[in-house]
């Protein structure tokens, strides 16, 4: 991609999001907007349209399930990676269900979360590899 990626990050706890934009920075210097609840989610997907979202599913005011659907209704073409520490399959289910792309565990050791994110641009974005290092 020769434009940096813009990409909504989706979660309630500060630190998640600072370890996984950390983690995400590499690959081209993307651009990074971030939304502490699913209902801030939701209306800055419709303000700005990431290229990507990546969206927990228990947060605040509005959970990450009914953000996906917002989202969904707002572009049903919309590229939502559900990032979460949820693992069952209901909930996975249901993820998939309204749209998710893919589900990614956030408590994933970070090298295998990189190979996970290295795994999710090239097949959204055509970026077998990482820009640089972080």
């Amino acid at each position: 991609m020769n434009s940096p990626v813009k990409i909504l990050l989706a979660d309630d706890e500060a630190h998640i999001r600072k370890f996984v934009g950390l983690i995400l920075r590499k690959y081209h210097s993307p651009v990074i907007l971030e939304a502490a609840d699913g209902a801030i989610a939701a209306a800055l997907y419709a303000q700005e349209k990431p290229d990507l979202v990546l969206l927990d599913v228990n947060m605040p005011n509005m959970d990450g399930l009914q953000a996906l659907a917002e989202i969904r209704r707002t572009d049903p073409e919309a590229l939502v990676v559900m990032l979460t520490s949820l693992a069952n399959r209901q909930t996975v289910e249901e993820c998939v269900r309204l749209g998710a792309i893919d589900y990614i565990r956030k408590d994933t050791p970070r090298e295998e979360l990189t190979k996970q994110f290295d795994r999710l641009f090239a097949e959204c974005f055509g970026e077998a590899e990482p820009a640089h290092e972080t």
